[in-house]
């Protein structure tokens, strides 16, 4: 009986097109929405600061509002970066759901759903994209790959949908 062995090295691939369409999705959204948090915590690409933003939490009801804005910053900023790189993708998903579930919750839900009436379209829009990301996990082209988080799957769904629900609960309860 003879047998064939193949003890070549495998090839280095560029990936699939799924990883690249992950990685597409990945860094767009998640550098808008640290670019989003930037705006708030920096007063950097036409945002208005940490001060002004922090009034607009306390008209809102959030008090302290610098407090809250800050948080609201942080979770933008860390979570798009997050995202932008695929690292600890469940977490970075779930600081936005987290940050979408107030501002529909608070700003644009009474609004309906298209965002040129206010709603809520574009909110919904972003923690979609985070479930789906948390769900399908964020590809091979991401620092996750390496850990066992970095696979997507129910457990990671489960994991950003929860945390971001529940920070968004204590937020709201606050």
């Amino acid at each position: 009986m003879t047998t064939t062995r193949t003890d070549r090295p495998a090839r280095a691939t560029l990936g699939s097109a799924a990883d690249w369409g992950l990685l597409l999705i990945r860094v767009t959204f998640g550098l808008v929405m640290a670019a989003h948090g930037a705006q708030k915590l920096f007063g950097v690409f036409g945002g208005q600061g940490l001060t002004v933003t922090g009034q607009g939490f306390e008209a809102l009801g959030y008090r302290p509002g610098k407090v809250f804005a800050t948080i609201a910053g942080l979770s933008e900023l860390a979570g798009g970066l997050g995202l932008a790189v695929g690292l600890l993708t469940p977490l970075a998903c779930a600081a936005l759901i987290g940050v979408m579930i107030n501002a529909m919750a608070l700003v644009t839900a009474q609004h309906g759903l298209w965002a040129s009436d206010g709603g809520l379209e574009y909110n919904l829009g972003i923690a979609a994209v985070a479930a789906g990301m948390a769900a399908t996990g964020p590809g091979r082209l991401a620092l996750d790959r390496f850990f066992p988080w970095g696979r997507g799957g129910w457990p990671s769904a489960a994991l950003a949908l929860g945390l971001g629900g529940i920070g968004a609960a204590i937020t709201l309860s606050l």
